[in-house]
């Protein structure tokens, strides 16, 4: 569908928390890679908003530091002075309505090529800040007109379900549903995006897409990095509400939806919906059978001593926050009834890797049992999300030789050409929120659902404050995981 680029293409791009951690690491250098690329629209112009006593030279050097540093030889300055001088700087206190009316004024000022009102609102910010803004921005009436401007929000979408309702209801009170960007960064990823391509633009894979031959599916984010300095939010949060609900969810939709009729974002949306509408609930009586967490005790990662979660800096004495979790969902349509999805995230685990791994059934015939062969493994496909983007199927070819002996070949579905460079998640998803491209946002009735499936495992872990099992650092995480699979030849992936 043709955009209304008039309509669409905004002029101002207001980035609330510009010198905080993830404008720092994430948003700067997405958007200078598209300046780079000369996808940024003419007119466009950014503020940031910080409370850092700045005057725009401590900006722009700020900036420049922070981008030499990320691209080192792939800097370059004639393209940085380019994008600076697209950028404002404006110094103030969120919680103060001078903030706002300061953000007007700058707003307001001719500027050369500039013959839109339209405005993105960037929450770059702690989750609690999120309604305070919001209710800021709507008193100076910065949110009006509605259908021009946009909001992006990060996840946490909420810390649960009531709370994700009263954000979304404080947002829809000053914006519009479509204007609302709320934004996962791994549906941004090149891997998740190919998924649709994959399985719908290929007559071989779309077939065997389901229970008649699929085993199971496995879905791991696993990260060799603590806590860092996130003691104050992990501690409250844990793994299952950081990574469970949000990006594995998001990452389980995309695996089992159905084919849209379109890539029309709603249509997209909506089989996503039906996916997580799908999914048998768990009830509180069965949490432990379906769902495991733990703790990441003092280990070793790549040669270095690290501490236990108990002894990063700011964590709460004897806290139960879950830094690890495993679970067992089942989807109840026809594509996937009795197919179980595994799911597992965790901290200080071996090392850091993404991967969705779908196993299929054993051949329905043993036909090798007089062989040496004897039993042949399971075919997998393998979707490598991080660190290396690739897709893989194993299957079975006979050796060379006398004898009946086989190996494993993996037959890679390689889709970057050598001289093609990754892109990074943010970089599309912020064009995408420029061009007004909602397909890779997550809409509320997802947010819900997905709360909803994970619902009872919290409240079940929220009565039990008196122990948490542990794991070493440096590991794979607790043995105890192993007992969510359905059969004893199942296993967890850990490797490409």
């Amino acid at each position: 569908m043709a955009k209304d680029m008039n309509f669409l293409t905004p002029c101002s791009f207001v980035i609330f928390g510009a010198t905080g951690n993830l404008a720092t690491i994430k948003l700067l250098p997405a958007l200078y890679n598209l300046e780079m690329a000369n996808r940024l629209p003419t007119a466009l112009h950014f503020v940031a908003i910080a409370r850092k006593q700045w005057q725009q030279a401590d900006w722009s050097t700020h900036v420049h530091d922070v981008l030499k540093g990320r691209f080192a030889e792939g800097f370059s300055e004639e393209i940085f002075q380019r994008f600076i001088s697209r950028f404002s700087y404006l110094k103030g206190d969120l919680d103060n309505s001078q903030c706002y009316a300061d953000l007007i004024e700058e707003l307001g000022k001719p500027r050369e090529g500039v013959a839109c009102s339209n405005i993105i609102f960037y929450l770059a910010l702690k989750p609690e800040q999120y309604i305070p803004v919001v209710q800021h921005l709507d008193e100076a009436g910065l949110n009006r007109p509605q259908n021009f401007h946009r909001i992006v929000v990060e996840k946490p979408f909420g810390t649960d379900l009531e709370t994700a309702k009263l954000l979304n209801q404080r947002l829809h009170q000053s914006f519009d549903e479509e204007n609302i960007y709320r934004i996962d960064h791994y549906l941004g990823k090149e891997t998740v995006q190919n998924m649709l391509v994959f399985r719908f633009a290929n007559t071989l894979i779309e077939p065997i897409w389901n229970r008649n031959y699929i085993d199971h599916v496995q879905i791991t984010v696993a990260e060799d990095i603590g806590i860092g300095s996130r003691a104050d939010y992990y501690d409250q949060a844990g793994a299952l509400r950081d990574m469970l609900q949000n990006h594995l969810m998001q990452l389980l939709t995309v695996v089992a939806m159905e084919p849209p009729p379109s890539l029309d974002a709603d249509a997209v949306r909506d089989e996503k919906v039906k996916v997580l509408r799908s999914i048998r609930p768990v009830p509180r009586r069965a949490v432990q059978a379906r769902a495991l967490r733990a703790q990441y005790a003092d280990g070793v990662i790549d040669g270095e001593q690290v501490p236990g979660y108990q002894h990063e800096p700011g964590v709460e004495n004897n806290s139960v926050t879950e830094t690890f979790v495993a679970a067992k969902f089942y989807i109840d349509n026809w594509r996937w009834k009795g197919v179980p999805f595994y799911m597992r995230t965790g901290k200080r685990l071996a090392k850091s890797m993404t991967m969705i791994a779908i196993r299929f059934h054993d051949t329905p015939q043993q036909l090798f049992r007089e062989t040496p062969l004897q039993v042949i493994s399971p075919n997998w496909i393998l979707l490598s999300i991080h660190p290396v983007e690739s897709m893989q199927m194993e299957i079975h070819v006979k050796q060379p030789g006398l004898s009946m002996e086989t190996r494993v070949t993996k037959l890679a579905a390689s889709y970057r050409m050598d001289n093609e460079a990754p892109l990074d998640a943010y970089e599309t998803l912020l064009l995408d929120v420029i061009e007004g491209d909602r397909t890779l946002f997550i809409r509320f009735d997802e947010v819900e659902m997905a709360w909803q499936v994970v619902d009872p495992i919290m409240k079940q872990w929220s009565q039990d404050q008196a122990y948490i099992p542990s794991y070493a650092a440096g590991s794979w995480g607790p043995e105890e995981a192993n007992r969510l699979f359905d059969d004893d030849d199942q296993f967890w992936r850990n490797e490409i």
